[in-house]
């Protein structure tokens, strides 16, 4: 059981809690969005207050897990834009390393995006829900800056790279969302699909001349 002394030493709070969002990951992956504080202090062998004073509540803990799980998302997002290849190749990429990655780990994708179905086990004053928004306004912030510092589109280029971004997240999303709970056909085709809708402008908008490219 953990200490007031030992969470004080230097460098153990901040080592505790990463191994607290480890339980915690391991609880949303089998209990996704039903996933509770008493689980996953059961999970890492602590008392709930002791949860809490790492977190807060459970929007805090939702919170370390959401930006863990975005920066790992972010990062894969610009490695697929980065890599070398022809541009509706660089599209096809991103938008399959998205689905990929909710469906290699839908409970967590669930977790972060829906709210629990059964409010009877959800904590007091919780909701997911209005705590994703943030989440997908951060990735279209992310994607739109991609956009502006690789592609030129002219006069308001910059207001345009966050309509975009915004949208392709929106997109991405949605038809993300659809085709992880129906499954109407492969990804690869769900990828194909939503290329095909973005590369009308884009495919013919030239790189910045001061920018990476894209």
């Amino acid at each position: 059981m953990e200490t007031t002394q030992q969470a004080g030493q230097p460098g153990t709070a901040e080592r505790r809690r990463r191994e607290l969002l480890e339980a915690a990951d391991r609880v949303v992956l089998r209990d996704g969005p039903k996933a509770s504080m008493n689980a996953i202090a059961a999970e890492a062998g602590i008392t709930k207050p002791i949860l809490y004073r790492h977190f807060g509540d459970k929007a805090g803990l939702y919170q370390a897990l959401a930006v863990r799980h975005t920066d790992a998302l972010l990062d894969s997002l610009r490695a697929a834009l980065d890599a070398p290849a022809e541009r509706r190749n660089r599209v096809e990429s991103t938008l399959d390393t998205y689905l990929a990655a909710i469906e290699a780990r839908p409970q967590v994708y669930r977790f972060l995006m829906h709210p629990t179905e059964d409010s009877h086990s959800a904590e007091h004053g919780f909701d997911v829900g209005r705590h994703s928004a943030p989440l997908l306004r951060r990735l279209g912030e992310e994607l739109a800056e991609v956009i502006r510092e690789r592609v030129d589109l002219g006069p308001g280029g910059d207001r345009l790279a966050r309509i975009w971004g915004h949208g392709i997240v929106g997109m991405m999303h949605a038809a993300g969302d659809w085709w992880l709970g129906e499954r109407p056909c492969d990804r690869a085709e769900l990828v194909s699909g939503l290329t095909d809708l973005l590369w009308g402008r884009l495919a013919t908008a030239g790189d910045r001349a001061d920018g990476p490219g894209f």
